[in-house]
This record gives structure tokens, C-alpha cells and sequence, in this order.
């Protein structure tokens, strides 16, 4: 059997249930490397405040092994973050016949793509874009820089168009590109929870016939919760509620402006398994984000799969392959609060209108699954068995 290394920093709810198909199905095996250490079970989130442990089995079904990490600082918010002086050996030991990179930009990472690059295939997974590019001396010197780290890259599975389109600026070719969607658990998330829902909206003190507007996330500046609050004092419905579910940095400068409004309401971050019921409590989903750095917004594959019509702005990665405008929601115009406002208006005129547009939600987010990304990646290793 063909057997796969991957290589990533730590478990996260979008990749482990794909390493477990992939280990199931029996196509080829699997191994991954958690490049991060341990203590990436039991970490401090900067842009929450707080630790965060999920509360789904990440670690189940499927072969790894944690990779000592020596950083001083470690963590895989810096390059620096992630360094495995040991890593090479342990993926050796294994005797892979392809290497699978999830993120280039740590260390040790860099270190092995090079290492491996003409000795076995490296495949890379990665979702950056060019959403938030700007024509300047340093994007023009960065560009030769991100050829150089491509140059090591066989083949990479591109997660949507924009991630496309960086893949393609930066030296990969047609026939070294690969589409396996960024994907949630679907299922998981539209598991019926409606009783729990609606006692969330009782909680909220939420009529029948209110409309519930969700942002759900950190709270900082590139997602842009600001934004969304004052569309929404702004349009100042009675029937309009929103519901901010998260925490982070902006949070003290929203409930301070939201204090005299009770149509404004937070909870706290909630972990994974009870996400469906907040996702399905609302009637719309808002991702107004405005960079840098909203590659995709997972977010919103959570909030379709839950049925849901969703709004977002066009510099979330995902907005050109998930939203058609009056099919399933709309897309505005980042950090413009007269089109925000538009789109509430139209969109929140009645309830049932926002439940047709989730049931086409519903639809278009099917064939972004785990699945698609487990037979793809299998595909291609299997590939390379014939050549």
C-alpha cells in the first residue's frame, strides 16, 4: 500500500475526521506529524483571551506522532514557532512514498519541503490568496521570495478560485493544481438541534417572527464585528436582532456600544459541539470581514451547512465559491456600510425569504466535504504509483 506522511503544526476539527477517512477507506495509508508538540492540545489562544481545548476527539482513528518541538517561543503563529530538529528522521522512518505539507511557513516545514523535494512527491495544502494584495516594492520582492518556496512544491490541492489564483502568480502550473474544497463536518452540523435552538432564542428574548443575525468568531479587526453593529443600530428594527458569539480584543468596544440597544446580544465562545445550535438559532449569517488574512472563513461552510442564508463581504476567500447573490444570501462590499446596509434591508425583509435562501444554502455546500478532499488526495498518490 502507498504510504502518505503529513505534515502539520497541531489537530483542528477542519483536517483530523480527513486524515481518519483517509485512514478507514484503506486506499493508502497514513501517517501524520504534529510538528507543533503536545502542548499544542492545551493552547492559549492570543485572539480569543483564553485557552482553548476542543471538545471533539481529534486524535482518534488514524496513525501520528507528535514531533519534539524546540522553539523558545512555540506556536504556529510565527515561523520561528515550529522547529523539529528531529522531524526528517521520523518521516524517514516511516518511508513514505509522497509528503504532504499542510503550511510552508514554519521552520522545520521549509526545512523538510526542501529536504524531500526530489527524493518522493511533495504535495502541499495550503488556502493563502491575493485578496489582499497591493502593487508595492515589497509584494514585487515577495513574489521572487514565494516562486523559490513553490519551486519546491510537486503538487498542491487548491482549496477554492482565489487559492487558485496564488498558487498559479507564484509558479504552479495547470497540471500541478488539484481542487479538494475547504470543508467542514456537514453532517455534524445539520444534525437536527432545533429544540435547543429555539430555547437559545427564548433565552435572547426573541419572538417568533424576529429575524436573528449571527457573527460568530474572534472579535478583531480583520473579521470587522464593528462594522455589522452599526449597520445594524443603524437600520434599527425591532424585529432585527444580532447575536455576537465569540471573544477577542474588540469585545469591551462592542458591548460598550451596543449597551443601550437590547437587540445586541453576546455569549461567549462556545466549543465545537454546540456551535450547530447557534448556527441554527439564527435566521442570517454575517462574515464582514476585512482583512488581511481572511483566506476562506470556515464560518460560513458551518452556517450553510446549517441551513442558513449568509452575508459576506468580497474580501472573505470563500464569498466568490460559496455566496450567489439572491440564491443563497449576498456579498457586499468590504467596509462599506451603505452597501452593508442594503443587503440587510433586502435580505431581512421576511423570515421565509431567509429560509429559501438556506435551503439553497444547504444544497450548494453538499459537495464541500470531507470526502472529496480524502478521495482526492488518494487519487493523486495513486497516481503516482503508475507513473
Amino acid at each position: 500500500m502507498m504510504r502518505l506522511a503529513i505534515i502539520t503544526t497541531h489537530p483542528i476539527q477542519y483536517y483530523a475526521p480527513v486524515f481518519k477517512l483517509l485512514h478507514e477507506r484503506q486506499r493508502i495509508a497514513v501517517k501524520v506529524f504534529y510538528t507543533w508538540g503536545e502542548t499544542a492540545l492545551d493552547k492559549y489562544d492570543p485572539d480569543f483571551g483564553k485557552k482553548i481545548t476542543w471538545d471533539l476527539p481529534l486524535l482518534d482513528g488514524y496513525p501520528f506522532e507528535w514531533v519534539k518541538n524546540t522553539a523558545a517561543d512555540a506556536g504556529s503563529h510565527h515561523f520561528k514557532g515550529i522547529i523539529n530538529p528531529g522531524l526528517i528522521n521520523q518521516v524517514n522512518n516511516y518511508k513514505p512514498d509522497a509528503v504532504l505539507f499542510i503550511g510552508w511557513a514554519y521552520h522545520s516545514h521549509l526545512k523538510a519541503m526542501r529536504y524531500f523535494k526530489n527524493k518522493v512527491p511533495v504535495f502541499f495544502r495550503g488556502d493563502s490568496t491575493l485578496l489582499d494584495e497591493k502593487p508595492t516594492l515589497r509584494s514585487f520582492l515577495k513574489s521572487f521570495f514565494l516562486k523559490w518556496v513553490y519551486s519546491h512544491v510537486d503538487h498542491a490541492f487548491y482549496t477554492g478560485t482565489h487559492n487558485k489564483a496564488y498558487f498559479k502568480k507564484y509558479g504552479l502550473k495547470d497540471n500541478q493544481l488539484t481542487f479538494a474544497p475547504h470543508a467542514v463536518d456537514n453532517n455534524r452540523f445539520k444534525t437536527n438541534r432545533h429544540t435547543e435552538a429555539q430555547e437559545l432564542r427564548n433565552r435572547l428574548g426573541l419572538k417568533d417572527e424576529d429575524i436573528l443575525i449571527l457573527f460568530a468568531g474572534k472579535f478583531e479587526p480583520k473579521k470587522n464585528p464593528e462594522i455589522l453593529l452599526d449597520a445594524v443600530l443603524k437600520i434599527n428594527n425591532p424585529k432585527i436582532h444580532l447575536l455576537f458569539t465569540g471573544n477577542g480584543q474588540l469585545e469591551s468596544a462592542l458591548k460598550q456600544k451596543a449597551q443601550h440597544s437590547p437587540n445586541i446580544h453576546f455569549i461567549d465562545f462556545q466549543n465545537q459541539t454546540n456551535m450547530p445550535v447557534v448556527y441554527q438559532a439564527c435566521n442570517l449569517f454575517c462574515l464582514p470581514s476585512k482583512g488581511p488574512g481572511e483566506s476562506w472563513g470556515l464560518a460560513v461552510n458551518e452556517a450553510m451547512a446549517c441551513s442558513k442564508a449568509v452575508l459576506v463581504s468580497d474580501k472573505c476567500g470563500c464569498a466568490i465559491d460559496l455566496v450567489i447573490n439572491n440564491k443563497n444570501g449576498a456579498i457586499f462590499k468590504s467596509e462599506n456600510m451603505d452597501d452593508l446596509t442594503a443587503h440587510l434591508n433586502q435580505l431581512t425583509k421576511t423570515r421565509d425569504g431567509l429560509t429559501d435562501l438556506g435551503k439553497t444554502s444547504a444544497l450548494l455546500i453538499e459537495d464541500w466535504n470531507f470526502l472529496t478532499i480524502a478521495e482526492t488526495i488518494e487519487q493523486k498518490l495513486l497516481n503516482e504509483a503508475q507513473r
